[in-house]
C-alpha cells in the first residue's frame, strides 16, 4: 500500500496520529518527536491509572516502527503478555480512552480481541505470541492470503519452555513469520549500535540474500586487513550476527538478526521495511535490544520503573499509597516465612519471575543462598521444588493462584502423587481487580479440591495467614497449599508467637440459631458485618470460619445444618471447589432430603468478570455485604420488605 506525504500542521505530531494509517504520512524524520510525545503521553496517562509502566515505556519507538512499516490490522501484530501493549494501544485509536484503563468498563491492561480489531490475539499470560502467530501464519498460507504476521516476544517471556517449543515447531514448518525478541533484561553495550545496524539493514535487504553478498559488503565495509579473504568476511559477518557457534535461534530454522539498538527508530525502520518486502523461505528472529523503563518518571532507582506501578506523583515520582494501616497480604507472607527461615534452614524459597509481586525479594535479601527465581517457568518451579523436597528440604512455591494452572500436570504428576511436601502459597486467589479475568485466581479450589491427599487451606485474616504459612513449614505428610487474597488484610494483629492450626478443623466464630454461614477465606468480614447489621432486625446468626477447603471439617458443617434451618456457603471461587464438596458429602448423608431446611451456595458466576475494583468485582459477583444479605432477605422470605439494610 502506498500512502502519500501530507503536510501536518505545527500541532503535536502524536495529535495527528489517530491510527496506524496516519503514521505513514509522517516523514522518518519525525519519529523521534513522536516518540518523545508518546512516550511523556503514556507516563502522564499511567500517573492516573496505574498499571504496567516499565514495559511499555521501553517499546515505544518499536511500536512506533511497527506500525509505521506494517499494515496493521491487516498484518497480524501480537504482542506477548499485554505488559508491552500501551503505546500500541494509543497508536489505534484508543488513545481517547486511556483514562479508563483497567477500570470498569474501560480499556483492559492487556491485549483483547474484543476491544480493538488491532488486537488479534488477547495476551494476558506470558510466552504465548509465538505459538498464535505461528498459528496465524499457518492459516493465512492455507487460506492462499499474503499478509504478514509479527509477533513482540519480550518482558522475560523467553524464560518459558513454550516459547521454545513455539520456536522449534516454526523453524521445522519454514513459514514466513515474524519474531521480534524485546530483549530489554540488558544495557545497551558498544557493539549494538551503528555497525550492528548496518549488518542487519544490509543482510535483510533483498539485494543480499546469499552470504556472497555479504561478504562482499562486508568486505567494503570493514577495513582491509580484516577482510582479506571473500570467505573470511563471510565468517565474519556470521560471527557478527551470531557468534562463533551460531545462535540457538539459527539452529532452531531461524534467520537471526540483532542485535539491534531498540531505540534507533529511523534504522528499525529501514530494517523493518527490508524484511517486510523480502522474499523469506524460513522464520525470522530479529533481536532488539530496549531498555525497559526507560524515560521513567521515579526520582530513584526503583523496582517499580520495571513493571507495574500504582497512581503516582508526576512532579516527584512517588506513588500514591493507600490510606490504611493494615499490612497486604504479600507481606505478611513474606515477613513470616522470613521469621521461620531464621530458626529453620532448611526452609527454602522460589518464585517464578515475581520476586517483588510475590514478596519474597526481601526473602531473597536475607538468605539468597536460599532463594531461586526460575523465570517465567511455572512448569519447573513446581517440579524443582518437588526434588527439593524429595531430599528432606521445605521448599515454599509462591506464585500467583492464576500462573499456577500453568504448571497443573506438574503439580498432579510430580507432587501430589508422590506425595511430597511442597508448599503452595497463592498469592492473588480470587477477584484481583484492575488485571481482569486472565489473572483472577477463580479456579485454584475447583482444580486442586479434586486432588487426593492434598491440605488447602484459606485464611480468613493476616493473623490467619501467619499462622498458616507456620502450620506449612511444619506439615511433612505431602502437599500443602495456602491461597489469599490481593490487597491488604482487615486490620487484626499478627500474634508474636505464632502456632499451628490443627489440619481441616474450622471454628464457630459467633453463635446463633436461625441462619448459619460457612466462610471460605476473606469473605468472613462481609458475613461478620452481615451478621451485625441483621442483628438489629432480630436475626440470630452463626457465623464459621471453614479455614480449609480440604480437607472439610465434615464435624463442622453436620453441626451447622442440624442445628439451623437456613446454611450459606461462601466462598471465593467458581463452581466446583469448595461448597460443591461440601454439597457432595451432605448429600451422601441424605442430609438434603429434609424437606424443612435450605442450603444456598454463594461462589463466582460462571462467567469471567472484566476489570473493575475487587469491591466492583465482588458487587458483580453478590459476594459483598450487599449480595449476602439479598440472599439472606430471600431465603427468608423478606424480599418483600421494603427497609433496606444501609452497608459499607
Amino acid at each position: 500500500m502506498t500512502y502519500k506525504k501530507k503536510k501536518f500542521s505545527t500541532t503535536p505530531l502524536l495529535d495527528q496520529v489517530k491510527n496506524p494509517d496516519d503514521l505513514k504520512f509522517l516523514k522518518i524524520e519525525d519519529l523521534d518527536n513522536l516518540c518523545s510525545e508518546l512516550r511523556s503521553d503514556m507516563i502522564n496517562i499511567v500517573s492516573k491509572t496505574g498499571g504496567h509502566l516499565g514495559a511499555g515505556l521501553g517499546v515505544v519507538e518499536l511500536a512506533v516502527a511497527i506500525h509505521y512499516v506494517f499494515d496493521t490490522p491487516d498484518d497480524r501484530l501480537i504482542w506477548d503478555v499485554g505488559h508491552q501493549a500501551y503505546p500500541h494501544k494509543i497508536l489505534t485509536n484508543r488513545r481517547h480512552k486511556m483514562n479508563t484503563l483497567r477500570k470498569a468498563k474501560g480499556l483492559s491492561g492487556f491485549t483483547k480481541r474484543s476491544e480493538s480489531k488491532y488486537d488479534p490475539f488477547g495476551a494476558g499470560h506470558s510466552s504465548t505470541s509465538i505459538s498464535a502467530a505461528l498459528g496465524m501464519a499457518v492459516a493465512r498460507d492455507k487460506l492462499g492470503k499474503s499478509n504478514n504476521v509479527v509477533a513482540v516476544i519480550g518482558d522475560g517471556a523467553m524464560s518459558a519452555g513454550m516459547a521454545y517449543e513455539a520456536i522449534n515447531n516454526a523453524g521445522a514448518l519454514k513459514t514466513n513469520l515474524l519474531i521480534i525478541l524485546n530483549d530489554n533484561d540488558m544495557s545497551i553495550a558498544p557493539a549494538v549500535g551503528g555497525l550492528s545496524n548496518y549488518l542487519s539493514n544490509v543482510v535483510s535487504s533483498r539485494s543480499f540474500n546469499n552470504v556472497r553478498e555479504i561478504a562482499k559488503q562486508m568486505v567494503n565495509f570493514l577495513p582491509k586487513e580484516i577482510g582479506e579473504t571473500a570467505k573470511r568476511a563471510e565468517n565474519l559477518a556470521r560471527n557478527f550476527l551470531s557468534n562463533s557457534e551460531g545462535t540457538i535461534f539459527s539452529q532452531m530454522g531461524m534467520n537471526y538478526l540483532g542485535p539491534i539498538d531498540g531505540h534507533d527508530v529511523s534504522s528499525m525502520v529501514k530494517i523493518l521495511q527490508n524484511l517486510k518486502h523480502g522474499s523469506h523461505d524460513k522464520p525470522i528472529l530479529l533481536h532488539v535490544v530496549t531498555e525497559k523503563g526507560r524515560g521513567h518518571p521515579f526520582s530513584q532507582n526503583s523496582h517499580e520503573k520495571y513493571h507495574a506501578v500504582s497512581e503516582f506523583n508526576l512532579i516527584t515520582g512517588n506513588t500514591i499509597k493507600s490510606t490504611s494501616n493494615a499490612p497486604t497480604y504479600t507481606n505478611v507472607f513474606s515477613e513470616t516465612l522470613c521469621k521461620i527461615a531464621e530458626k529453620d534452614e532448611k526452609v527454602l524459597a522460589i518464585t517464578a519471575a515475581m520476586p517483588s509481586g510475590t514478596g519474597l525479594n526481601r526473602f531473597a535479601e536475607k538468605f539468597k543462598d536460599r532463594f531461586f527465581d526460575v523465570g517465567i517457568a511455572e512448569q519447573h518451579a513446581v517440579t524443582f521444588a518437588a526434588g527439593m523436597a524429595s531430599e528432606g528440604l521445605k521448599p515454599f512455591v509462591a506464585i500467583y493462584s492464576t500462573f499456577l494452572q500453568r504448571a497443573y500436570d506438574q503439580v498432579i504428576h510430580d507432587v501430589v502423587i508422590q506425595k511430597l511436601p511442597v508448599r503452595f502459597m497463592l498469592d492473588r486467589a480470587g477477584f484481583v481487580g484492575a488485571d481482569g479475568a486472565t489473572h483472577a485466581g477463580s479456579f485454584d479450589l475447583t482444580y486442586l479440591c479434586c486432588l487426593p491427599d492434598v491440605v488447602v487451606m484459606a485464611p480468613s485474616n493476616e493473623a490467619d495467614l501467619a499462622n498458616m504459612v507456620f502450620t506449612s513449614s511444619n506439615y511433612s505428610k505431602g502437599p500443602i497449599f495456602c491461597r489469599y487474597p490481593r490487597g491488604e488484610g482487615v486490620g487484626v494483629d499478627i500474634p508474636a508467637s505464632l502456632s499451628n492450626i490443627e489440619i481441616g478443623k474450622g471454628r464457630i466464630v459467633f453463635q446463633g440459631k436461625d441462619i448459619a454461614i460457612l466462610s471460605l477465606g476473606t469473605r468472613l468480614s462481609a458475613a461478620l458485618k452481615v451478621r451485625d447489621k441483621l442483628k438489629s432486625e432480630g436475626y440470630s446468626i452463626t457465623v464459621a470460619d471453614a479455614r480449609f477447603a480440604k480437607p472439610i471439617d465434615y464435624k463442622l458443617l453436620s453441626k451447622l445444618w442440624e442445628e439451623h434451618e437456613k446454611l450459606i456457603i461462601i466462598e471465593e471461587g467458581s463452581v466446583g471447589g469448595f461448597s460443591s464438596h461440601c454439597l457432595h458429602f451432605m448429600s451422601t448423608q441424605g442430609y438434603l432430603n429434609q424437606s424443612n431446611k435450605e442450603i444456598r451456595c454463594l461462589n463466582m458466576p460462571d462467567n469471567f468478570l472484566d476489570h473493575a475494583s475487587q469491591n466492583e468485582q465482588l458487587a458483580q459477583a453478590g459476594l459483598d455485604e450487599h449480595g449476602l444479605i439479598k440472599v439472606i432477605r430471600e431465603m427468608c422470605s423478606l424480599s418483600n420488605l421494603n427497609n433496606e439494610i444501609e452497608v459499607s
